[in-house]
Parts: structure tokens; C-alpha cells; sequence
């Protein structure tokens, strides 16, 4: 789940797993200023996308919510649809939008590769047509949202879509069909929505960064790094990848998505421990003070975004959020 804090230059965001408190973090999002929350959508490894955001929407009153990002290949399109069409009831139109991608996690902990892009705009354009009373072709049959009042809003219904994309060919259906672009690590400029999602944690005046509080809440985003590149068989391109995926060596190679995603995106597993200092978090840019983020979040604007979307994880999630929008509205000050 993410999140974005109202009137900043670029929009602060933060990102949540979406665990079983994820509509509690919402909540506390929402007293201490964030402007939207997004919601992961990997039922391998978290709770129900649609279940926990209409339990946010219930607990919440201005916040925006979203999923960030639906893989397609998980739903029917008209499930998606419905799904969407409840929440925007629930909470209204105007704080719903919707990302969705071709399924990096959400698909590659179910063993499977990321879908075609074309497949990606063809899913969204039927998703697109539902949500405005239009009738659309699915695996040769035609569909309509046949919801009568009382079961589904009035229709067309309409909510702003980004795309999670990662490359060239994602950007290319950006701009052919989407509103904005959601994506980890750099931004993509050139968009007037413009998603970047940041990992880390917020120091303490003079914290060990290799602190257990530290490595517990900032050492997943190190974790990230090493899987992707193991994925795609890149481990060579990070300081002590090699030795570090070399920890998954004994894994059977039809089980190893299932070992290399324990913990992802929440905490650092028993395999992942023993290469996750403080020094690999400082390097990575996971562990900075509230100076260091502030520069990372100028940084991050200068390159284009406008919005920044960071995750907090660990043991006190409020705790992540609350030092994490003081130093954003510290930079916001600043700027």
C-alpha cells in the first residue's frame, strides 16, 4: 500500500504491503496529511488487494486509495471491473485510481514470467469499456456490467489509470493509454503524473545503521535489489551479488521463486540475514538521516517525479510514517 502527502513538490508517497493492518496504516496515513494510499496486488505473499482497500475506504474519509500495481493475468477483467466499481462506491470516485503492470512479483512468485505489454493495454482498454457502460470482447464472448442500481455505481464511471513500467515498451503504452506511470527506483519524466516508489528507512539523530531496528525496517529494500537481479539472472551487477545468490544455490530450481520471495517486500529471511548490514543499506541509499532524504527527494524531483512513494516496513509501521512525512514536510518547507 502506498501513500501521497497533499501539496508537496513533487507529492510524498508511501508504499505498505498489504497485510491483514493495511487498512489501520491507512488510517494513520490519513491523520497525518498523506493524500493517497496504494495497495501491492500479490496474493502470494499479502492480503486481498479489493478486500483490504474497501476496509481502508470504510476507516478513511479524504485519503485516495488504489492498487499499485493489478496483474491482469490474476482476474477476469470484469472481476477487476467490479472490483473497482465497489470501491469507488464505497469511497467515491474521486479518490480511486488504479495502476497496473505486466506483474513482476505478483507473477514471478506464482513461477511465472511477466505478460506482453500488449496484453497489459488490451486487459485495460476491456477494464476501461466496462467502467463506461460499453460492451467489450473477452476470450470471444461479449461482456457488460450488468449491475443494477444498488449493486454498483451508475455508469460511465470514470478513475485515472497509471501503468507500472520498467522500460521502453511500458512507457510507449503509457502514453498511449494511461494517465501517469508508476516505477521503482528512477522516475520517468515526460508525464504529469510521474510515481516513483523509494524504499528505506528514516535515522535517528546519530542511529547505527545497522541497528536492529534499522536492518528491520529498511533491510527488505536491500532484499528487493538482490532478488530482481537473481530473476534476471544479473547478480553480478550489485557489490556482492554473486556470493549473496549463491545462498539459493542448494534451492531445486522449481522451487526457488518460492524460497527467493520469503519475506519479500516485508522482511529480511533467514537466507538474505546474514548480507544485510548497515553498510549495504547506507550504500543503497535504504538507511539515510532527514537530510539524506531530503536530498534524495530533490534528487528524485529534479529527475522528473511527481510523486514519490515510499514504503516503510518493520516491527512500527506509524513510526516509519510519521518520520517519514517530518522529513518530507521539512523538504517541502525547504523547497
Amino acid at each position: 500500500m502506498c501513500v501521497t502527502i497533499v501539496g508537496m513538490p513533487p507529492r510524498m508517497s508511501c508504499a505498505f504491503n498489504t497485510s491483514l493492518d493495511s487498512h489501520e496504516h491507512a488510517a494513520v496515513a490519513e491523520r497525518l496529511g498523506y493524500h493517497r494510499a496504494w495497495f501491492y496486488d500479490s496474493p502470494a505473499l499479502y492480503a486481498d488487494v479489493w478486500v483490504q482497500l474497501c476496509r481502508a475506504a470504510e476507516r478513511t474519509e479524504r485519503i485516495g486509495l488504489g492498487p499499485a500495481v493489478l496483474v491482469p493475468t490474476l482476474r477476469h477483467p470484469m472481476t477487476n471491473a467490479a472490483a473497482i466499481a465497489t470501491l469507488a462506491a464505497i469511497a467515491g470516485p474521486e479518490r480511486v485510481a488504479v495502476a497496473v503492470g505486466t506483474g513482476f512479483t505478483g507473477r514471478l512468485t506464482l513461477g511465472q514470467r511477466p505478460i506482453r505489454w500488449s496484453a497489459v493495454t488490451e486487459y485495460v482498454r476491456v477494464v476501461k469499456a466496462l467502467l463506461d457502460g460499453e460492451d467489450a470482447e473477452w476470450e470471444g464472448a461479449t461482456v457488460r456490467m450488468l449491475h443494477r442500481a444498488g449493486f454498483g455505481p451508475e455508469r460511465p464511471l470514470r478513475v485515472p489509470f497509471l501503468f507500472g513500467v520498467q522500460g521502453p515498451k511500458g512507457v510507449a503504452a503509457a502514453r498511449e493509454l494511461a494517465d501517469g506511470v508508476f516505477t521503482a527506483g528512477s522516475p520517468v519524466p515526460g508525464f504529469g503524473w510521474s510515481a516513483v516508489l523509494a524504499l528505506g528507512t528514516v535515522l535517528d539523530d546519530g542511529e547505527d545503521p545497522g541497528s536492529a531496528r534499522v536492518l528491520a525496517a529498511a533491510g527488505h529494500a536491500a532484499c528487493l535489489m538482490l532478488h530482481g537481479a537473481v530473476e534476471l539472472g544479473r547478480a553480478d551487477l550489485m557489490p556482492g551479488g554473486e556470493r549473496w545468490a549463491a545462498a539459493y544455490d542448494d534451492v531445486p530450481p522449481a522451487e526457488r521463486h518460492l524460497v527467493l520471495h520469503d519475506g519479500h517486500m516485508a522482511e529480511v529471511s533467514e537466507r538474505d540475514r546474514p548480507f544485510v548490514t548497515g553498510e549495504v543499506l547506507v550504500r543503497g541509499g535504504f538507511a539515510l538521516d532527514g537530510a539524506g532524504w531530503r536530498e534524495k527527494l530533490a534528487g528524485l524531483a529534479a529527475a522528473g517525479a511527481t510523486e514519490i512513494v515510499y514504503q516503510p516496513a518493520g516491527p512500527d509501521v506509524p513510526r516509519e510514517l510519521e518520520a517519514f512525512a517530518s522529513a518530507a514536510q521539512a523538504y517541502s518547507r525547504r523547497s
